[in-house]
């Protein structure tokens, strides 16, 4: 069993930054490919980024070069690191854990973008 429980969200403005944090418990953390995704308002959740547990990373388009994600083993934390934001990302951010038939989702943190 995995529970997932981010944090570092918030109200920035456009072209502003943000580092959010998915602190995980339960055993064998670093067996498990994690990722971030998000859901906007009347939009279904999509995939922002994903970390394997070797270190493998991958990026929705619409992110690249702007987000980094990131992971701790040892911390069993998870970061993505949001730079240059536009109104656009704004929406409930979520992490995720999974390995073989095991998913978990965290509760999600709120990131808004608005002058």
């Amino acid at each position: 069993q995995v529970q997932l429980v981010e944090s570092g969200g918030g109200l920035v403005q456009p072209g502003g930054s943000l580092r959010l944090s998915c602190a995980a418990s339960g055993s064998m953390f670093s067996l498990y490919d994690t990722g971030w995704y998000r859901q906007a308002p009347g939009l279904q959740r999509e995939l922002v980024a994903t970390i394997t547990a070797f270190g493998m990373t991958n990026y929705a388009d619409s992110v690249k070069g702007r987000f980094t994600i990131s992971r701790d083993n040892g911390k069993k934390t998870v970061y993505l690191q949001l730079t240059n934001l536009k109104p656009e990302d704004t929406a409930v951010y979520y992490c995720r854990a999974t390995r073989g038939a095991y998913d978990y989702w965290g509760q999600g943190t709120q990131v808004t973008v608005s002058s």
